[in-house]
């Protein structure tokens, strides 16, 4: 009897033990709601690494080729690494894509309006989230509405206005419209300015102006140090987008007679075969003739302006975006 009961209890304690062990692996690759066990952070990383990959894929073959000589590009033998680090291609693509008048162009048409259009929806935003004034919610609801619109209907309407103002052909079809809150994609920054001074207390602003502070002085003093993430990332987009734009740069300031005619990157990479063939003719023989390798440094340098841009700002743009999402009182 005893020695039945023993065997029991025997079995028991090695099941305890088992499952005991059993969660400590369970655990260990399931994870807890402390942390993460090995399947997930697996499952996490091979995410991330896949996302990285689809990302990243196209800029560095876009590298890797534009360093190719036209040997390496035709021996197939050569995937990713270069026998040679070529320099050529770049020097064509820099003097195809008249770099300096092109890089110029880009700077002044994306940093100017951007500049204007952080300050207009900043103002615009300001006023949604501080004030409370007669149709306010039409007036929120009209802003959404504009960019629900697609931008191709309200193109030649548009385009038939800045010609009657005179704004074609000079960099005033984009100034002007930023200075008056309607840059490219206003209203989303409107929106994000308009959350971020939501986010911030009404006691400040009570108590600054209980100490006198006016209208303004709150808005300088309280509104804009508060709203430091909404405008790093407003300026960051807005940049962005202005710099990729070339059908509003080739319709604006490609017609008209401005007083300066404006050229971009991106409007010159438009244009590379037939530039390239304008200053290299293809002979007899078959030289000059445009290869993937000229193509892809052309591509590469209208995106290095971008990269520096990012890599000297990428602290407070990741600062931002955390901060984003932080909440008032």
């Amino acid at each position: 009897m005893e020695q039945t009961e023993k065997k029991i209890d025997d079995k028991k304690f090695n099941k305890q033990l088992w499952r005991q062990r059993w969660l400590k692996v369970k655990k260990k690759i399931m994870g807890t709601n402390d942390k993460q066990g090995f399947l997930i952070q697996g499952i996490v990383y091979l995410l991330l690494i896949t996302i990285g990959f689809i990302y990243l894929y196209p800029l560095i073959y876009m590298l890797s080729t534009s360093f190719k000589s036209l040997t390496d590009l035709l021996d197939t033998s050569i995937k990713w690494l270069p026998s040679g680090f070529y320099t050529g291609n770049y020097k064509q693509a820099f003097a195809v894509m008249n770099i300096k008048e092109s890089l110029l162009g880009s700077i002044v048409v994306s940093f100017i309006p951007t500049i204007f259009q952080v300050i207009s929806t900043g103002l615009v935003g300001y006023g949604f989230a501080r004030y409370d004034f007669p149709f306010k919610k039409l007036l929120m609801a009209l802003m959404i509405f504009s960019f629900i619109v697609p931008p191709q209907v309200l193109m030649m309407p548009t385009y038939v206005l800045y010609n009657d103002l005179g704004l074609l052909g000079s960099l005033k079809a984009f100034i002007i419209p930023a200075l008056l809150g309607q840059g490219i994609k206003s209203t989303i920054f409107v929106l994000i300015y308009y959350q971020f001074f939501k986010q911030t207390p009404d006691s400040l602003y009570e108590a600054a102006e209980v100490d006198g502070a006016s209208e303004w002085t709150c808005f300088f003093k309280i509104g804009i140090p508060m709203a430091i993430p909404a405008i790093i990332i407003v300026f960051l987009f807005s940049f962005v987008w202005y710099w990729n734009e070339t059908y509003l740069v080739n319709l604006y300031l490609g017609n008209g007679s401005g007083s300066r005619t404006w050229t971009t990157m991106l409007t010159q990479l438009q244009q590379f075969q037939s530039n390239y063939e304008a200053l290299y003719p293809v002979t007899e023989a078959g030289s000059n003739k445009l290869n993937e390798g000229v193509t892809m440094a052309g591509t590469m340098i209208t995106l290095i302006p971008l990269l520096i841009t990012y890599f000297f700002l990428q602290n407070y743009f990741v600062e931002s975006v955390d901060r984003s999402g932080i909440t008032g009182e």
